[in-house]
């Protein structure tokens, strides 16, 4: 007899969230440790730490620091994306960071203590592109998603331009496996590592491919609904099989089901300016400030997921325009992620 999925006829009750964290600045990416550390991006210029005991400490990258402070204002920040907006992180094998960076344009190695180096910003010749994640999997490959080639970013959105793609680097190097993704944002693999899903944000909708040998991706397909009602942005699967997602400026988090249906955990959208993106993104129309209206309170722009805690029932929201990271108990935990 199947066991019951622990997420049907649950959801979020938003009395029970907290909070950890204060003054941080586009926590995008969360990573969590054992031992309760939660390391978030920071925009910046590299990550905040932040103790089991909620002491803070921001580790700049040290172009970061050479540079001074960001441009400062929504639209530099946001729709230029000047400056170094580390977005999504992953650890390597020795613990130090991973950092796709949106802003620069690349791939970065930090250690913890700040030192940065440059591992990739460019791929057969041109530029990488908006690098939004990186994820490493069991072989120590690299897997890194570039949203777009477009600049500035925002009118991939509005044109609904399919450039994006997914880039593996291993001892080979670096090169494209999968390309003509609209909105590549955060990837995942199944517990074997026989399937790749990706958010693909501007298609809305997650995209999988069956991962070779070789580390090649083929059969590609749509995974759940073809238009989940939203900007589809970080993903996590949890220990049943079911895929979470954050709906970016739809500010909800859903998960697919293995079977395929949608169930709404939490909904935080202002309805209004909700329906108004989602009719202008149908129309081709959408504008920065269509965008920026659509913002709810709990994690504003909710772009992520990660499960943490020693039971990995514990589950943080990444935002791009918080300053704190919320987070609440789950009824089933997380998928341990490599090196957990």
């Amino acid at each position: 007899m199947t066991a019951p999925n622990p997420l049907r006829g649950w959801q979020v009750d938003p009395a029970a969230i907290r909070t950890i964290g204060q003054g941080l600045q586009r926590p995008e990416c969360i990573l969590a440790e054992r031992d309760g550390t939660i390391w978030s991006a920071d925009a910046r210029g590299g990550v905040m730490r932040i103790a089991p005991d909620g002491r803070q400490t921001l580790v700049l990258q040290d172009h970061a620091q050479a540079e001074g402070a960001p441009a400062a204002g929504f639209e530099a920040r946001y729709i230029h994306t000047r400056g170094s907006l580390p977005n999504g992180l992953a650890f390597d094998a020795a613990g130090d960071f991973l950092i796709a960076n949106f802003g620069t344009d690349s791939l970065e190695h930090m250690r913890r203590d700040g030192t940065t180096r440059l591992l990739l910003d460019s791929i057969d010749g041109q530029p990488l592109g908006k690098a939004n994640f990186v994820a490493r999997d069991r072989q120590d490959r690299l897997w890194l998603t570039v949203t777009t080639r477009t600049n500035p970013w925002t009118r991939s959105v509005g044109e609904k331009i399919s450039d994006g793609y997914i880039a593996v680097i291993d001892g080979k190097g670096a090169r494209i496996v999968a390309d003509g993704l609209l909105g590549t944002n955060e990837l995942r693999f199944d517990p074997a590592e026989a399937w790749l899903y990706v958010a693909e944000t501007t298609a809305r909708h997650v995209t999988r491919f069956r991962v070779g040998a070789d580390g090649s991706l083929s059969g590609r397909e749509i995974y759940g609904p073809a238009d989940l009602g939203g900007f589809c942005d970080g993903i996590a699967f949890d220990s049943f099989g079911n895929l979470w997602s954050t709906l970016i400026m739809a500010e909800r988090l859903i998960a697919i089901t293995p079977e395929g249906e949608v169930l709404t955990l939490l909904d935080d959208g202002p309805p209004a300016a909700v329906a108004a993106l989602d009719r202008a993104y149908h129309a081709g129309a959408v504008t920065p400030e269509l965008m920026a209206a659509a913002t709810g309170r709990i994690a504003p722009w909710m772009a992520s997921l990660t499960f943490g805690g020693p039971d990995l029932r514990t589950v943080y929201l990444g935002s791009l325009r918080g300053t704190t990271i919320p987070f609440f108990r789950s009824p089933v935990a997380g998928q341990p992620l490599l090196g957990w």
